[in-house]
């Protein structure tokens, strides 16, 4: 049995670390405090009895749990991400610990009168009676993705007690800047030496996904022309204006708040400007890849259209890819799918297959030649102060990865 109080306090001790990353800065890790947890991280995993530890010179942490039987089992790995979302604020975080949870809602913070309502956030219910873990209302807490690290950590440990429990080499990984898109960018997938992966990054427990969104990045500039206001009939050309047009001339109901399961979207994330320029800031995201073409033709066959009435190259469109669904990588491989169905079933989990709606590492690793789907870590409400995890939720992905390299090694057998 997995020790419940460890877990709590594993997970204390690295929330308490602030690990924000920074999308403005252009160094890996993004910031400097993320090598606080980085280098604990190594420490401990030297400590615990783990071989072939390494940090990089970007704060890329990987170790080794040697193989215990003698047939060959193929390696497989286990990662997650040590920053946080630069979304909101992440540092003092003070966790409050709610024993025995009675399904009703829980005060934050009294003070601020910031309430976790069980009817608004009605996930909560499912845990009635379980320990739960929340913020003070002041902060995130990092449950994403320092809880699916905290597990990790915690299975290793509980395979190096027990040695009884057959596996082949496994390898751990923990990557800096996911929050930022960037968390595999640097990750090398031949020194971690894995056939098959998983993140352990996905929220309610048994959630088992190994479908994302096809993602980008637009920046549309919409040029203007500022005149002195007195003067400025047939003159003045307001880019605020040109920018409204464009927005509202999108599908106003495909946008985050009007969609779900695999229905794409455009999302406005960011809008600053004046008369001389206006620049939009939109995330595209599709998880069928011929509506994910499509979004971004849209984008810029509206861009002309507009200046087409303008008669000048009033607004430019920029697009990045960013990373793509990893179904088309796993379906080749869908035993290990099969394995992390089993290794739930085998921990009383009734496994829930579902598309994310957003990204993990494993997307990105997955087009680097590491097939790596996403695994529940058991937080709810990220990258906001109404975040929570169920600390029996992470006892339980801690028995999943215990199982997975049991079951692994059973079936290579």
């Amino acid at each position: 049995m997995i020790n419940k109080q460890r877990i709590i306090d594993r997970f204390i001790s690295y929330i308490t670390i602030d690990t924000q990353s920074d999308p403005e800065s252009q160094t890996t890790p993004s910031t400097k405090k993320q090598w606080v947890l980085a280098r604990k991280l190594a420490e401990e995993l030297e400590e615990m009895g783990m071989t072939e530890v390494s940090i990089d010179e970007h704060a890329y942490v990987m170790a080794t749990l040697p193989a215990n039987v003698p047939h060959k089992v193929p390696v497989i790995g286990f990662i997650s991400h040590f920053d946080t979302s630069p979304d909101f604020n992440a540092s003092n975080i003070k966790p409050q610990i709610i024993e025995d949870y009675d399904g009703l809602d829980i005060i934050l913070n009294k003070e601020k009168n910031i309430v976790l309502s069980s009817e608004y956030f009605d996930d909560l219910k499912q845990y009635k009676g379980q320990t739960i873990i929340t913020t003070d209302g002041t902060s995130l807490l990092s449950a994403d993705d320092k809880a699916g690290i905290t597990e990790i950590m915690t299975a290793m440990k509980y395979l190096l007690d027990n040695p009884d429990i057959a596996h082949g080499k496994i390898r751990v990984g923990f990557t800096p800047d996911e929050e930022i898109g960037r968390g595999a960018h640097k990750f090398d997938v031949k020194k971690f030496g894995a056939a098959w992966a998983y993140t352990m990054d996905g929220s309610q427990i048994g959630e088992l996904e190994f479908e994302n969104f096809n993602a980008a990045k637009a920046i549309v500039r919409v040029q203007g022309k500022a005149v002195h206001p007195g003067y400025a009939k047939d003159k003045m050309v307001n880019s605020q204006y040109i920018a409204v047009d464009f927005i509202n001339s999108l599908p106003r109901l495909e946008s985050p708040e009007h969609t779900e399961d695999r229905q794409g979207f455009f999302h406005l994330s960011d809008i600053r400007g004046d008369v001389e320029e206006t620049v939009l800031e939109y995330i595209i995201r599709d998880h069928d890849l011929g509506h994910f073409k499509a979004r971004k033709e849209m984008m810029q066959d509206l861009a002309s259209e507009i200046c087409s009435q303008y008669e000048n190259d009033c607004i430019s469109v920029e697009i990045t890819d960013q990373y793509y669904n990893m179904r088309e990588k796993i379906e080749p491989v869908m035993h290990i799918i099969e394995i992390a169905e089993n290794a739930m079933k085998a921990a009383n989990i009734e496994p829930l297959l579902k598309p994310i709606r957003g990204g993990t590492d494993g997307a990105q690793l997955s087009y680097m030649g590491l097939p790596c789907p996403n695994i529940f870590a058991g937080g709810h409400n990220f990258h906001g102060k109404y975040e929570y995890v169920p600390v029996e939720s992470m006892q339980k992905a801690t028995e999943v990865i215990v199982k997975i390299a049991e079951l692994t090694c059973e079936k290579y057998k």
